[in-house]
């Protein structure tokens, strides 16, 4: 069965929930918002302009995690989806879904956002499969740490090769849609 592989930031949402995420920590005051959105805010720029160093980003935008329980993480997590994500859902981004779902396509969202953030925002979608960057959990609690290959550049299809093998699936007649010229290594090895 073929793949319809999205991207998640400005493809099927008008935003980066990365990013929105830490806007929404400082605004709630999970953070120190000054310093915080300095640094959200230079890391998206290094993002937009292709020289992220992606260890040293998740070691900022992981760190909140790490420094909470998970009651707390979750409520925040799910007033984070309703005033940040729900409204930056584009409609022909769910028309588009919902057009390779009745074609009987495997859905697939493929993000370097963490899986703590997308995880409901795949869910919202209806799509079952989720490849993201993995936070470490130690004892029920984030350590702050990524647990496996970052989802991105050359780690996206690193990811994406793993899931293939787990899922005996391929890439033929696979389609992938995505707004970032990060996301070029792997346009290349989809059909479409």
């Amino acid at each position: 069965m073929p793949l319809a592989i999205f991207d998640l930031d400005n493809t099927l949402l008008d935003g980066d929930s990365d990013y929105l995420w830490g806007r929404y920590l400082s605004e709630t005051g999970v953070v120190d918002g000054a310093s915080y959105e300095r640094e959200n805010d230079r890391f998206f720029e290094q993002y937009k302009a292709g020289d992220l160093d992606i260890h040293e980003f998740l070691r900022f935008s992981l760190r909140p995690l790490s420094e909470h329980p998970m009651e707390e993480l979750l409520a925040w997590r799910d007033e984070f989806m309703r005033r940040k994500i729900a409204p930056i859902i584009l409609p022909r981004a769910e028309a588009l879904v919902e057009k390779h779902r009745q074609s009987g396509h495997t859905l697939l969202i493929i993000t370097a956002t963490n899986a703590f953030v997308t995880g409901p925002i795949a869910e919202r979608f209806g799509i079952e499969h989720l490849i993201a960057t993995e936070p470490e959990m130690l004892q029920g609690r984030y350590t702050g740490e990524v647990a496996r290959i970052p989802s991105f550049r050359e780690g996206k299809v690193e990811r994406l090769r793993q899931w293939l093998e787990d899922q005996d699936e391929d890439l033929g007649g696979s389609t992938f849609y995505s707004d970032s010229h990060n996301d070029i290594v792997l346009m290349e090895k989809v059909d479409h």
